[in-house]
Formats: C-alpha cells, sequence, structure tokens
C-alpha cells in the first residue's frame, strides 16, 4: 500500500474499482481545465483540506506540493490561509503536513 494514500482510500481504490476509476477520470479532467499551475493548485488543495479537516490527504498533496517546488514556508501557509474563516481548527493538519514535508 501507498503510505501516501490514507487507509480509507486505498480501500476504495481495492474494493471499488470501477468507481476509484470513473473519480480518478473526473479528478483528472477537472485538472486538466484549472487555470492554476500545478504548485499553486496543490497549495489551493492542501487549504482546503485544512479547512474541511480531510487530514489524511494532506500527506499527498503535500509531497505533490514540494515536487512542484514548494516550499517548507509555502506549506506552512497554505495550511494556515484558512485562520480567519474557519479557526486554528486547520491547525491540526500542520504536523501531519510537516512530517510529510520533512520526510524524504
Amino acid at each position: 500500500m501507498n503510505h501516501l494514500v490514507s487507509n480509507a482510500f486505498q480501500t476504495f481504490i481495492n474494493e471499488a474499482p470501477d468507481h476509484a476509476k470513473v473519480w480518478m477520470e473526473a479528478v483528472q479532467k477537472l485538472d486538466g481545465v484549472s487555470a492554476l499551475d500545478k504548485k499553486t493548485e496543490e497549495l489551493a488543495y492542501i487549504a482546503v483540506l485544512a479547512a474541511a479537516r480531510l487530514e489524511n490527504g494532506i500527506p499527498f498533496h503535500v509531497k505533490s506540493a514540494k515536487s512542484n517546488g514548494a516550499s517548507r514556508e509555502e506549506i506552512i501557509s497554505a495550511v494556515l490561509v484558512g485562520l480567519p474563516a474557519v479557526g486554528n481548527v486547520v491547525t491540526s493538519c500542520l504536523p501531519r503536513a510537516l512530517e510529510a514535508y520533512d520526510h524524504e
């Protein structure tokens, strides 16, 4: 199992492969029409994950952001950008994000 993918998502892929295939096709199509460059899109997605408290997706998207040139400081800022809108709940994702960024 890919350690960057949550157990829930891996189970989705394994147990409902047809649904997962359709889901991933939709994700790829949405990615294809985005006007954002890949780094910016990943940073924005990290902010959404943190605001929605979807901590399990953080490691995968932090690694993707990092591979597209995001700095550690940009990862921190992405996690914390939702502070004014949703409050300090976003800080719960910060340790996982930094662990993913720092782990090689």
